[in-house]
């Protein structure tokens, strides 16, 4: 006889971590008088005379579920199936927490062996590839992006308390800008244009802000044709935020509050390890000013020649440093970045490196940005924005200098012209704060599907 298709459905289901709950106070060999409905993976299945115990796993943890075939009837169960069990909570007689099944059907079968159900799925190119297997496998993995998943609710919870409003920009764009990098680009046939995915959201975030929304922000994808390495994915989750009437000081109060109060809320602590290293993201943080901790270095010069020649002597490849401001920037990731374990403030970087922001009150050279830092990895970006029409355009014709410096965009120049109020502005690497507050040490552990070479 065929067996039969799987019901298409198994309502009033319970999950198995409150099952066990329940299971948990009781006497062994006690059990519950009302019945349970669960569902999930049956990974595991032992045999004991007329008894077979199966291991049922579903997103919130593991309970065993005990079968007495003379009630269930013969089971039918293949290792990786779908099943739903109805049954009462009980403990073993060897105080292992269970359900006593009164029935079992199975919802969907496994037809392909799984990887070793003891050491989990190992092969760490496989998990990426196949991250269906991965969560399969693996609580661990569960657990990080379960995580994942609570910091992003846990940080829009805090700017909706905080009077934000969270709002959508595009994602295809006629221009790209607000980030030194190199766009993806695509073709719109009805258009006949060119299109770029965005490389940041900033530019149409501070537009809202001219528009009078005051405080906005944006959690979402942005897309970058670089590099791939611990810390780098072609595409990656930013939170922006921008705030009328604000500057870089008032922003770095706040991420320092928020960062903290994600910590406490996600994980219950603000001490994380990350690299070996053990970090703790209670503020107030360290602040350091872009120029000392360049100093601290003996790194210190606006000589682009001079500069190199110190780089060199210290066997930096500066190569590919085709100007000063990589140059800065390249003695800037290699030297001071790397020893930032401690969450750490560094502001007022020079105005080469800064398009966006205004100048510092007592040196024009120097502006009001900083980025923030923990476990030697960059987390975000500031700025108090430039509001002024003329400045920004300047800026940007200053760029068009530079190498790979930021392009212009007239419509956003424009915009400001308009008026723009005092604004501070600020973007988190989503990606990178969940990869410290779990442990992680690559980025392909926390974005569930990386991109990854053709095999």
């Amino acid at each position: 006889m065929a067996e039969q298709p799987p019901p298409k459905r198994f309502p009033d289901r319970d999950e198995v971590a409150a099952v066990r709950a329940e299971a948990e106070p009781l006497e062994p060999g006690g059990e519950l008088g009302s019945t349970r409905r669960l569902a999930g993976r049956a990974m595991a299945r032992r045999g004991m005379g007329k008894l077979v115990f199966l291991d049922l796993v579903d997103r919130s943890g593991r309970i065993q579920v005990i079968c007495d075939v003379a009630v269930t009837g013969e089971i039918d169960i293949h290792l990786g199936d779908v099943i739903g069990v109805a049954g009462r909570p009980a403990k073993s007689r060897r105080g292992e927490p269970s359900v006593l099944a009164e029935s079992v059907e199975i919802l969907a079968r496994n037809t392909q062996p799984l990887p070793d159900t003891f050491h989990g799925l190992t092969d760490v190119e496989l998990r990426y590839r196949r991250r269906y297997l991965d969560l399969l496998m693996n609580e661990e993995s569960r657990e990080t992006f379960i995580t994942r998943a609570k910091v992003v609710t846990a940080i829009r919870r805090a700017l909706d308390e905080w009077g934000f409003v969270e709002v959508e920009t595009p994602i295809l764009q006629p221009r790209y800008g607000g980030a030194f990098a190199r766009p993806f680009t695509t073709h719109h046939n009805e258009l006949d244009a060119d299109l770029y995915l965005r490389i940041a959201t900033e530019l149409y975030l501070k537009r809202l802000i001219v528009g009078g929304l005051e405080r906005v922000y944006e959690i979402g994808k942005d897309f970058r044709n670089e590099g791939v390495s611990f810390k780098h994915n072609p595409e990656f989750t930013m939170l922006e935020w921008y705030e009328a009437y604000a500057d870089y000081g008032d922003t770095m109060a706040r991420i320092e509050q928020l960062l903290e109060r994600v910590a406490l809320e996600v994980l219950g602590t603000t001490a994380v390890t990350f690299r070996g290293h053990e970090i703790d993201l209670a503020g107030p943080w360290e602040r350091v000013r872009f120029v000392e901790a360049l100093e601290r270095h003996e790194l210190w010069t606006r000589d682009a020649d001079e500069l190199r020649a110190q780089l060199t002597e210290r066997g930096v490849d500066t190569d590919a440093d085709k100007d000063w401001t990589q140059l800065v920037d390249h003695a800037f990731s290699h030297y001071v970045e790397p020893a930032l374990i401690q969450p750490t403030i560094v502001h007022d970087y020079p105005v080469e490196l800064s398009p966006f922001a205004r100048p510092t009150d007592d040196d024009p050279s120097l502006t009001e940005r900083f980025e923030y830092f923990a476990g030697g990895m960059e987390l975000g970006n500031a700025f108090t924005e430039i509001n002024e029409a003329a400045m920004q355009q300047a800026r940007f014709d200053q760029q068009s200098e530079q190498v790979e410096g930021e392009r212009g965009d007239a419509d956003y120049v424009e915009a400001l012209s308009y008026g723009m109020p005092p604004t501070g502005g600020l973007g988190l690497g989503i990606d990178r704060f969940v990869m410290l507050l779990a442990g992680k040490e690559s980025i392909r552990d926390v974005v569930l599907f990386p991109a990854l070479r053709n095999m």
